[in-house]
């Protein structure tokens, strides 16, 4: 159990790293939206290049920080049940959810996604529209985004296991950090 729950600790420093990363593309996405926006209200100028950034930097807001948002817990859930349970009902609830539909979801949408990235990587894909860009670079989103959810949902199994099996402290359990 100790190798996993290192394993876990590994997973969600990756996630941790690369969330922090993806929180930057909404300053990026938000700066070339109003470059954008003034370009095009001052110059009456256009660029599609411009606004398929701003579709591929959403895409991997989106499915790049998917990892990020469920180690944080920020994934919406529904509350019918699980609020009204203890720390452990609602580790057992967590450990099923991941098992039986987090990952299997996640991973067989990074597989069925995969090929229609390499189709796109493979004929060098570009845009219709005039001035667009490469079409693979958005496609990779969608296998990466959906595996590095799957990598997190091991982790999170990993945690909910150590709960349940005694080997990693409940929420209400662990000592306060000092700030």
């Amino acid at each position: 159990m100790k190798f996993l729950l290192a394993l876990a600790r590994l997973i969600d420093a990756m996630t941790e790293r690369i969330g922090r990363i993806v929180i930057w593309l909404v300053l990026i996405a938000t700066l070339i939206s109003a470059g954008n926006a003034l370009v095009r209200y001052a110059l009456g100028e256009s660029s599609n290049a411009w606004l398929e950034i701003q579709w591929y930097l959403f895409g991997a807001m989106f499915l790049l920080g998917a990892g990020y948002t469920l180690k944080h817990n920020g994934h919406v859930r529904i509350d019918i049940f699980y609020n009204r349970l203890g720390p452990r009902g609602q580790a057992w609830i967590d450990l099923a959810g991941g098992l039986l539909f987090l990952l299997p979801m996640a991973l067989l949408l990074a597989w069925l996604a995969w090929p229609m990235f390499h189709e796109a990587w493979r004929m060098h894909e570009m845009s219709p529209d005039a001035g667009g860009l490469v079409r693979w670079p958005v496609k990779l989103l969608l296998p990466l985004g959906f595996a590095l959810l799957a990598l997190q949902g091991v982790a999170e199994v990993i945690k909910q296991i150590g709960v349940l099996s005694g080997h990693l402290l409940l929420p209400h359990e662990a000592p306060e950090e000092e700030v």
